[in-house]
């Protein structure tokens, strides 16, 4: 009887701390030894490569440091970005824009966390990349060249074409995603990118009509311009819209102020991996590395386009 007695309490201690190890494994929000599907996984690799361009971009342009002098091992070794540097920024935009930078460091980090990752691409975040994007964009050559880093409009217009791709990678991967901890780590990565976006959205907006020195272009012209070449990249019709739009493109129909970018049902668009490489590119083609990428993306997905 007392044999008996103590079996069954070696089974209920031995059952007690199987159920505490689990309760533990399960209370880490991201675990790089979650069970994830392998396309799960490939899918949370690829935004890391826009998460790295806006660290940097971020960081340099706030705080004239990045990755490598706030947080190295988020970088795993990647080589350090092309033409950074400080912007000249006001207070408040360069108080925003450094948020901004912790944030995407803190979305590295929960990735990382999730999935193995890959060491940060070469990025070229210079001056002359950006002066290519809005050449590209108005279809001719800015005089002078366009510079992101000289004053807080350049600067938001710059930013302005960053995190609104991402943000409808994550629209576009969500429905694809087959684990709840890929999706919750998505959900959470895509609030916060969203609010990035409405916040530079909302700043643009306040100076919709003020003319970008010395180009005699409106704020809102070049968010258009930004737009529409971005759709072009992409080959899936309009799922990008400047600040001012037709009524008809507006919300319900019936507004012509577009402070945030919607459907006809104002949700967000979606966009695949193949569209993000093209517009990131800035060749228009998923197999052809170039602009913020100049020797293409990384990640599984990435590198199957890479020398089609």
């Amino acid at each position: 009887m007392a044999l008996s007695t103590s079996g069954a309490s070696t089974t209920a201690l031995m059952a007690a701390i199987i159920l505490l190890l689990l309760l533990l494994g399960g209370s880490a929000e991201y675990s790089v030894n979650s069970e994830i599907p392998k396309s799960d996984v490939d899918l949370l690799e690829f935004p890391l490569n826009l998460e790295y361009l806006e660290a940097e971009f971020f960081s340099w342009g706030a705080l004239g440091r990045g990755l490598d002098a706030f947080a190295p091992e988020l970088t795993k070794g990647g080589p350090p970005p092309l033409g950074a540097r400080m912007a000249k920024l006001s207070p408040l935009i360069k108080d925003i824009i450094a948020q901004f930078a912790f944030q995407e460091f803190g979305h590295l980090r929960a990735i990382q966390k999730t999935v193995p990752g890959f060491p940060r691409p070469l990025l070229n975040i210079s001056a002359a990349s950006f002066a290519n994007i809005m050449n590209n964009a108005f279809e001719k050559p800015l005089v002078p060249p366009f510079d992101p880093y000289a004053n807080d409009i350049n600067y938001l217009l710059a930013s302005y074409v960053i995190p609104y791709v991402g943000l409808t990678g994550y629209v576009g991967a969500n429905p694809e995603l087959l684990s709840p901890t890929a999706r919750r780590l998505v959900a959470g990565l895509l609030g916060v990118e969203s609010g990035q976006d409405a916040v530079l959205r909302a700043l643009l907006y306040e100076r919709a009509l003020v003319k970008v020195f010395p180009y005699d272009i409106t704020v809102a012209e070049f968010t258009d311009k930004i737009s529409s070449l971005r759709n072009k990249l992409g080959m899936d019709g309009i799922k990008d819209e400047g600040l001012i739009v037709e009524p008809a493109l507006g919300a319900e129909g019936r507004i012509s102020g577009n402070v945030l970018v919607g459907d006809q049902y104002s949700l967000s668009f979606g966009r695949t991996p193949e569209e993000i490489l093209r517009i990131v590119y800035g060749s228009g083609r998923e197999s052809v590395p170039g602009g913020f990428y100049p020797r293409g993306a990384d990640g599984k997905i990435a590198k199957s386009h890479l020398g089609r």
